[in-house]
């Protein structure tokens, strides 16, 4: 007989997963596309509800962009800075994916092992 996991502890896995294989990242956090934030393993001291709010935003925004541009269907966007930088995921139509990562990241490991976690959170959400 197997446990079957809550979508919790499964978006929770799937998070331990891309930190596993990413060790260096600074924070992962799965939000609603409303802002809600589901899952997280940020930084001591960073506020998931505004992180989770600020990544449904952007990717909202992002989607917009793409929609008037005729780029297709929005899959990440990402946000610069001197010290770091954070990708955002879509994750299917009800989820959003954040990473926040330090300058200097692997960014091909970290796009493949994101986009295929914000896969597993479509399927999960």
């Amino acid at each position: 007989m197997t446990a079957t996991l809550s979508k919790q502890d499964r978006l929770n896995t799937t998070l331990s997963t891309l930190r596993a294989a990413l060790p260096e990242l600074r924070g992962a956090l799965i939000a609603t596309v409303d802002g809600l934030p589901i899952a997280q393993t940020m930084g001591a001291g960073t506020d998931a509800n505004r992180v989770a709010a600020m990544a449904a935003t952007a990717l909202g925004l992002g989607k917009r962009i793409n929609d008037t541009l005729g780029s297709g269907t929005l899959t990440d966007m990402s946000v610069g800075g001197s010290d770091g930088q954070v990708y955002i995921y879509a994750a299917g139509t009800k989820g959003v994916l954040a990473v926040v990562a330090p300058t200097g990241v692997n960014l091909g490991l970290l796009h493949m092992e994101a986009r295929d976690a914000a896969q597993e959170v479509a399927g999960i959400l």
